[in-house]
């Protein structure tokens, strides 16, 4: 089931008479539920190996519109002294000057732009990602992992997305070389959402 279906035997734009009425009714906003949901990320380390690490507190909001994916939004808010890569003096040099200064820039940020549909269960949103005040478009692939009520009553909608980044263009360009050659850090980044939202009341 794709909450962004589109008719595509025409190059026209769905109406509302087209609409599957069980995709419409998913149409509102949602708010992100942290305690099932993540935020990763994986970079390469000494060019042999991947490290992973995640933000622990965030908040974020959907707006799903089930009969027209391009008016569906998306905001995310990121506290930047949560990360946690397993290694407590690892995760103090990522907050610190020579990556994020989290004390002078406590938060990262992404609101969307742009939203359409692939094809199928697969989304792609496009938006602005604010890191160390600097901000450039950050493009995420989606797809839609479907709804379900959960015990307590609450509706909820879940997607897995994707995207990659090169951390230099957001100005985090501390490294170091390697006797080997290359570097300890990549500057590529890949970046992993796992989202379960529930609808507001």
């Amino acid at each position: 089931m794709s909450i962004f279906s589109r008719n595509t035997t025409t190059a026209t734009a769905t109406t509302a008479a087209a609409v599957n009425p069980e995709l419409a009714a998913l149409t509102g906003d949602y708010t992100i539920d942290p305690a099932h949901s993540t935020i990763g990320f994986t970079a390469r380390h000494a060019m042999v190996t991947n490290v992973k690490g995640s933000f622990k507190d965030f908040t974020g909001t959907l707006h799903l519109d089930g009969s027209d994916p391009s008016r569906s939004t998306a905001t995310l808010d990121v506290v930047m002294d949560s990360i946690d890569t397993g290694n407590a003096d690892r995760d103090g040099h990522l907050k610190s000057a020579d990556f994020f200064k989290a004390d002078e820039f406590p938060a990262m940020t992404f609101r969307s732009t742009e939203a359409e549909a692939l094809g199928g269960d697969d989304y792609r949103i496009t938006g602005d990602l604010t890191i160390l005040g600097t901000t450039r478009p950050l493009t995420i692939d989606l797809e839609f992992n479907g709804v379900a009520k959960d015990p307590f009553g609450n509706e909820r909608a879940g997607f897995e997305g994707k995207a990659e980044i090169l951390r230099s263009e957001w100005g985090l360009t501390w490294n170091a070389a390697l006797e080997t050659g290359g570097v300890l850090v990549s500057d590529k980044i890949k970046l992993n959402f796992d989202i379960s939202a529930i609808r507001n009341a």
